[in-house]
């Protein structure tokens, strides 16, 4: 078996599909058809159930996944790491939170590539829930998140610096310069991130114990579009620090005097806790540390 076969596997695998798989990896579909056989015959079993147009993986071919991502693993990192080079060649897969793309990872990610020019980043947005999991599959190498401390036993934390969250709203908005609580937020439009957030549930969870029921207006994944309805006067954003330094300096927004709960948030570099470390993470740790050591 290749690993060119097990990388077509899992694409079929991901897109429940030979065509779809096909289109994804720019083969012919007879190439597609003839890896999975080359590889069934190897196996001496059969990967997938083709029944018509469609097709499901057999007990075998469930079997096979875990085995698969193990070795495009591999495979990633003797790229990355087994060189005589500094810069090492390769694919890194890095998880990051959507609030650091907002603020300060465009210019980390400028400087890596710059002194990485061999090393491709593919990119994921991701959530808290799921990044434990990303990680021990190996669908990711790194994440780069900005959430609550994450603490699970299948994580190392290479990196982590406290962040801040705050409400901020338009200069001119009636709670400006004044020193609030829960009790204040009582009845006032909220501009909240979405469903699957953490910032949302920390903010929400605070405001049930107070008795208080959230006045959400909008809720939304963009920190962008919470900012530019906070600048419009609709309402108070909650948000984190780091994406609205831009918008305070231009006097757009004003962060509230908050003197309520304090809402823990963390920068953190993460990997699976049996990742070794190779040049490609630690150079961009290294970068990523940097970054908010200076800040």
């Amino acid at each position: 078996m290749t690993i060119t076969q097990l990388g077509t596997f899992l694409k079929i695998t991901e897109l429940n599909s030979f065509s779809a798989a096909a289109d994804s990896l720019g083969y012919a579909q007879s190439t597609v058809t003839t890896q999975i056989k080359q590889l069934e015959d190897e196996l001496g079993c059969v990967l997938f159930e083709r029944l018509g147009k469609t097709i499901s993986l057999t007990s075998s071919g469930e079997r096979l996944i875990d085995y698969a991502e193990k070795m495009l693993q591999l495979e990633r990192e003797i790229r990355l790491d087994v060189t005589d080079e500094d810069n090492p060649a390769g694919v890194l897969k890095l998880g990051v939170s959507e609030s650091l793309c907002v603020s300060r990872f465009p210019q980390i990610l400028m400087e890596y590539n710059k002194n990485n020019p061999k090393t491709e980043i593919r990119i994921q947005f991701v959530t808290h829930e799921n990044i434990p999991e990303l990680l021990q599959k190996g669908e990711l190498d790194m994440v780069y998140t900005l959430n609550p401390l994450i603490t699970d036993e299948r994580v190392n934390i290479l990196y982590k610096k406290r962040e801040e969250l705050g409400f901020y709203a338009a200069p001119e908005h009636p709670l400006a310069g004044k020193s609030i609580r829960e009790e204040d937020l009582k009845d006032v439009p909220l501009l909240l991130t979405g469903h699957n957030c953490n910032f949302r549930h920390m903010l929400v969870e605070d405001l049930e114990k107070s008795g208080i029921s959230p006045n959400i207006v909008l809720e939304t994944s963009s920190k962008e579009i919470l900012k530019q309805f906070a600048a419009g006067g609709f309402g108070v954003a909650f948000i984190p620090a780091m994406t609205a330094e831009k918008e305070i300096k231009e006097s757009k927004l004003k962060r509230l005097n908050w003197k309520g709960t304090e809402f823990l948030i963390y920068s953190q570099v993460l990997i699976h806790k049996d990742k070794h470390q190779n040049k490609a993470i630690n150079g961009l740790a290294d970068i990523i540390r940097r970054y908010g050591d200076n800040r």
